[in-house]
């Protein structure tokens, strides 16, 4: 298996490094704080993962994800999820068009919105499962097919949607197996008082930021393609193995609490996305192998959607996120 070993690679890392500091100080003239969401992001996009996120209204999640996506050149689209949205306004569709000059008719598919590098789904529990399948089917496969004939997405793709916690009347949660799709899922809470102070003022003047673009997508692309050679250790690739698994109450080394609060765990998947969030991350801050440490910082966005507790954690108000915390801090 090649690794992270031509000189080539090791310049590239340290490349990633500088432009880390410089996105995030881009990134920072339009989003004040929010810096541990804003490295999640950008390490699932790095991973050529995708990502849910979960906050209320107001939270700057539209304005992160389209500044995010002027910093790096890509093309962005915004698709707001509603009951009556049907797949093929996502995906696109075929309509028949004349000759100008032949006078013949035939069909031309027209794309949809699903045809950029970075894809906002805003409140996509708003839309029905059928609509949802189409999106994640996209998600998963990198094509859509439309009338038999199949249209390859743009390089690279990367989805980003977004979730109310607070309103679920009339919304289609989606299901265990599709929230499976998203590597990670990041919370966005409140800004602090003095955050709060800084957004308050900076939106209510006339102060319009000029972002300068950090990275194209060829070189994202190019990125993407490094963190599959950044070589880990056995002991780290077998922590993250063991922490997936301590999530499952059917093992037998997983604690006594998760056999008292959850019904089903973290698959295979979450193991895979625990190493590729490590290896980014550790690219992120200019290391060429990842460690535990790495494996820890990513386990709660990537676990916390992947985890199904029973009526007795909810009976006693024990939330995902609170058993992934137990979990890194006793293993």
């Amino acid at each position: 298996m090649s690794s992270v070993r031509s000189s080539g690679d090791v310049e590239a890392v340290g490349r990633l490094g500088d432009a880390r500091a410089r996105i995030e100080q881009e990134v920072a003239k339009v989003i004040i704080g929010q810096k541990e969401v804003v490295e999640q992001v950008l390490i699932c996009l790095l991973a050529h993962g995708h990502a849910l996120l979960i906050g209320v209204p107001g939270l700057a999640k539209t304005m992160l994800v389209n500044t995010l996506a002027r910093v790096l050149d890509l093309s962005f689209n915004r698709v707001q999820f509603t009951p009556d949205l049907m797949p093929s306004d996502i995906t696109g569709t075929e309509i028949i068009e004349e000759d100008a000059t032949t006078r013949r008719r035939g069909f031309r598919f027209v794309e949809g919105p699903v045809f950029a590098n970075v894809v906002l789904a805003d409140e996509i529990n708003r839309t029905p499962p059928k609509t949802q399948a189409a999106l994640l089917q996209a998600m998963q496969e990198y094509h859509v097919t439309v009338a038999g004939r199949t249209y390859a997405l743009p390089t690279p793709f990367f989805v980003l949607a977004t979730q109310n916690p607070i309103e679920l009347e009339g919304t289609y949660p989606l299901p265990e197996a599709q929230l499976d799709r998203f590597m990670f899922s990041v919370f966005v809470d409140y800004p602090s008082p003095d955050e709060e102070m800084e957004i308050v003022k900076s939106t209510t003047s006339a102060y319009v930021p000029d972002l300068t673009r950090v990275l194209s997508a060829g070189e994202i692309a190019e990125l993407q393609g490094l963190v599959r050679r950044v070589p880990v250790a056995d002991e780290v690739i077998a922590y993250a193995v063991r922490l997936a698994g301590a999530t499952r109450p059917s093992s037998e080394t997983s604690p006594q609490f998760v056999r008292d609060w959850v019904s089903w765990g973290a698959g295979p998947r979450a193991s895979q996305y625990l190493i590729l969030g490590a290896k980014t991350r550790a690219m992120l801050d200019g290391r060429y192998t990842p460690s535990v440490d790495d494996v820890r910082a990513v386990a709660r966005p990537v676990m916390r959607h992947r985890i199904v507790t029973n009526f007795a954690a909810e009976a006693e108000n024990v939330k995902p996120d609170a058993i992934v915390r137990r979990l890194v801090e006793e293993l």
